[in-house]
């Protein structure tokens, strides 16, 4: 069985959330946002390490390694993937502000990316999108078509050494780059979508931890691995 290592960037200052304490440090049913979404990986036979880029080393379980995280989400991402261990092929790049990612979702994704190279779950686009120049008040551009636009999640999943050599070869500042597998396309690797999943929201408000609570109370609590 291929072994993974999971990426999750923990750095940031979660300033959308507010309050004293940040989003990861949250509780929901009695763990931490961070805590869970280590947990849906360190349950797994196919991953062998995560790896916690944080701006402290307060994280100590079992399978998991803290490193020092970065001034964007890029860095640390690249700070983490230089202590994954060289005989590890296969690297997933999760938000750790998404605790409530499937086990199926999980799964497929690694599968897809086995596949054709790399993978990311991803949604359709429910809502009509209008191009502006901002701020707003601004005139409108045009509307946007919708039915070629999809939503990014993760866990985005790629080999090890595909994502080090687009480190290496990334044309932009690190800041600018949005999501992981995009270092990937600027390299020229293709990436392919699988589907994603409405509960693996990202907490980024307190209304968002307000849904994940309401989720979890319908659900009963976590998934087991599948």
């Amino acid at each position: 069985m291929p072994k993974f290592a999971v990426i999750l960037p923990a750095a940031g200052l979660s300033t959308r959330f507010g309050g004293p304490r940040g989003k990861l440090a949250e509780r929901l049913d009695g763990q931490t946002v961070l805590d869970r979404s280590i947990a849906a990986f360190t349950q797994r036979d196919d991953v062998e390490t995560v790896l916690v880029a944080t701006r402290d080393a307060s994280v100590t379980l079992e399978k998991v390694i803290c490193c020092q995280g970065g001034t964007s989400r890029a860095e640390s991402v690249r700070n983490a993937l230089r202590i994954v261990p060289a005989h590890i092929e296969w690297i997933a790049v999760h938000d750790a502000a998404r605790p409530l990612v499937s086990q199926a979702l999980i799964s497929r994704t690694f599968a897809a990316a086995m596949r054709y190279g790399a993978a990311v779950p991803a949604m359709p686009v429910g809502l009509t999108i209008k191009q502006a120049t901002g701020p707003l008040p601004a005139k409108v551009e045009q509307t946007v078509p919708r039915d070629r636009l999809w939503a990014m999640q993760t866990p985005q999943v790629m080999r090890r050494q595909a994502l080090l050599d687009a480190f290496d070869r990334c044309p932009i500042p690190l800041e600018e780059v949005t999501d992981d597998v995009q270092l990937l396309e600027l390299a020229g690797h293709d990436v392919w979508l699988v589907t994603g999943e409405e509960r693996n929201l990202k907490i980024t408000t307190p209304m968002d931890l307000k849904l994940a609570e309401l989720l979890l109370k319908a659900e009963g609590g976590g998934q087991k691995a599948e």
